[in-house]
């Protein structure tokens, strides 16, 4: 009996042995799995610290940092007088944080956007369905709209007070460019788009003058985006941009403009121009483009002619309401030029302004011979007869010009034309000028030579063409046609002067002063002109 106890015990004893085993086996497996994973875990902190580490950091800088752009204020732009013609108002950008507007639950954060969105759409005007779309998108900031009035944002902080609204709603401030005589000079003066960019006129060839420099403010902020107290936060002062000063005086703009627009509507003419210089400095005193727009509203028409065109045009047809055709169209110059060239003839000493005889109107001139004869009339019914240069001015004759032409020759024009600046831009600062249009002195006709005398088959700037003639009024003397006058520097009051720059004495003092005697002589004595 005993032994056959003594043989169970034994026989217990081996079967227990397996189990302690396995038991052994598995804690040296989970043993060596820990230290696996473990292995693993060093591992890949090694490599987020030594590998992407520097990166890493980097990207946490950028998630708690948050750095807000602080708006520099536009420069203004004054006329001479000191009248502000454009200048800047505080105004706001309302931007939103669609995950923190949220409520409790799904359908309390539905509601609430919901209730954003028509908030949104009441308040700035905007459609519905394009703020809850905004309101719902995952990104992180959504603008809802910009260059907000201080009215409406009153409205809107009272909306957020009263529906206890105090995250996820942002209002920045900003600033926005206005022009308090509306349509005054809008061709000089230009506007610009929604990001304060100056496109046309003065707003874009000073632009850079004009922006000023933003500022910044850096701060830190929680996992929640909530800015946090932060001793190391940087705020740097935003730099407004520099005042600038025309030399336009808004009071003969004004004038110009009302007695331009009257004309062109009385004689149903399609559009029309008038500049006005101080020939002594070159200075622009006014210069008026009729139709126009205004400058507050510059995608709105406010004339017929662009009113009934509208909306059958194309956004590059357009663009032509804001061409300043002073400075970028070419057009015949006509009677006018016959100043430029009876100058010319005096300076080179072919003619004086009382030769009796000299010039003889018959009615007309031909040129040609055989099958192949151009006649050109003058503008008169009546022959003016015999006439002295003066007279043919007075008359304004096509004829005698074309006599004059033909004696003074074409070179002798075309040196005279580069030395009044009819050659190239006038370099006035206003964008998008271009230059003239004459025939090659090698490839003209005597037709062309003479209809070139009374200012045809030439196309010249307007500008080009008062620089030039403005000449004969100051002695003679080239000047540069002048817009800005002054640069100011709004944070130290520094004043730089754009000063008044001769260009070249193109035709004596003695030639230039007969030429005023007869220019007065047009005005006085002239049948037509």
């Amino acid at each position: 009996m005993n032994q056959y106890h003594s043989k169970i015990r034994k026989f217990s004893r081996k079967e227990k042995l397996p189990s302690n085993t396995v038991t052994s086996k598995r804690i040296r497996i989970c043993m060596g799995i820990m230290f696996a994973i473990l292995f693993l875990l060093l591992v890949r902190l090694a490599f987020l610290q030594f590998v992407q580490g520097a990166d890493l950091k980097e990207q946490a800088y950028k998630q708690q940092t948050v750095n807000k752009l602080v708006s520099a204020k536009r420069g203004n732009i004054l006329d001479s007088t000191g009248k502000v013609l454009a200048t800047s108002a505080q105004v706001d950008t309302v931007s939103i944080n669609p995950t923190k507007i949220k409520g409790k639950n799904v359908e309390e954060t539905k509601a609430k956007k919901e209730k954003v969105a028509k908030a949104f759409s009441e308040i700035f005007g905007l459609d519905y369905e394009e703020m809850l779309t905004k309101v719902n998108s995952e990104s992180s900031v959504q603008t809802i709209i910009k260059k907000v009035e201080k009215d409406k944002i009153d409205a809107l902080k009272a909306w957020m007070e009263e529906n206890k609204i105090s995250v996820g709603i942002n209002i920045d401030e900003d600033t926005k460019h206005y022009y308090p005589y509306n349509n005054l000079a809008s061709y000089v003066i230009g506007f610009c788009n929604s990001e304060n960019q100056g496109i046309y006129g003065v707003e874009r060839s000073f632009n850079s003058y004009l922006t000023g420099t933003p500022g910044k403010i850096m701060t830190s902020t929680d996992v929640n985006k909530d800015e946090i107290s932060d001793e190391n936060g940087t705020y740097i002062e935003a730099e407004n941009g520099n005042n600038i000063v025309l030399t336009l005086d808004a009071n003969i703009q004004a004038i110009c403009e009302k007695y331009l627009k009257e004309g062109i509507e009385e004689n149903n003419a399609r559009n029309g121009n008038v500049i006005i210089m101080k020939p002594s400095t070159g200075d622009i005193l006014a210069m008026a483009q009729y139709p126009d727009y205004d400058l507050n509203t510059p995608f709105t028409p406010i004339t017929s002619y662009w009113q009934e065109r509208w909306d059958t045009l194309s956004s590059t047809d357009k663009t032509e309401m804001y061409r300043n055709i002073m400075v970028s169209n070419r057009y015949e110059p006509g009677s006018t030029f016959k100043l430029i060239n009876a100058a010319i003839a005096l300076e080179e000493n072919i003619t004086d302004t009382d030769v009796t005889d000299e010039f003889n109107c018959i009615g007309y001139e031909t040129f040609g011979a055989d099958n192949d004869i151009t006649t050109i009339k003058c503008g008169s019914s009546v022959p003016h007869g015999k006439q002295t240069l003066r007279q043919v001015l007075e008359n304004s004759c096509n004829p005698g010009m074309m006599q004059l032409a033909s004696r003074v020759g074409a070179r002798t024009f075309y040196k005279y034309y580069n030395a009044f600046g009819l050659f190239n831009k006038t370099n006035i600062n206003l964008p998008e000028e271009i230059n003239s249009y004459f025939y090659e002195e090698d490839h003209m006709y005597a037709v062309d030579l003479a209809t070139m005398g009374f200012g045809q088959r030439i196309d010249v700037t307007p500008i080009q063409l008062i620089t030039a003639i403005s000449a004969i009024a100051n002695d003679g003397l080239l000047m540069k046609p002048r817009m800005v006058k002054e640069i100011i520097n709004t944070e130290t009051n520094a004043v730089t002067n754009i000063k008044e720059k001769e260009v070249r004495q193109v035709i004596s003092s003695e030639t230039a002063n007969k030429m005023l005697d007869m220019m007065e002589s047009v005005v006085t004595e002239g049948r037509w002109f």
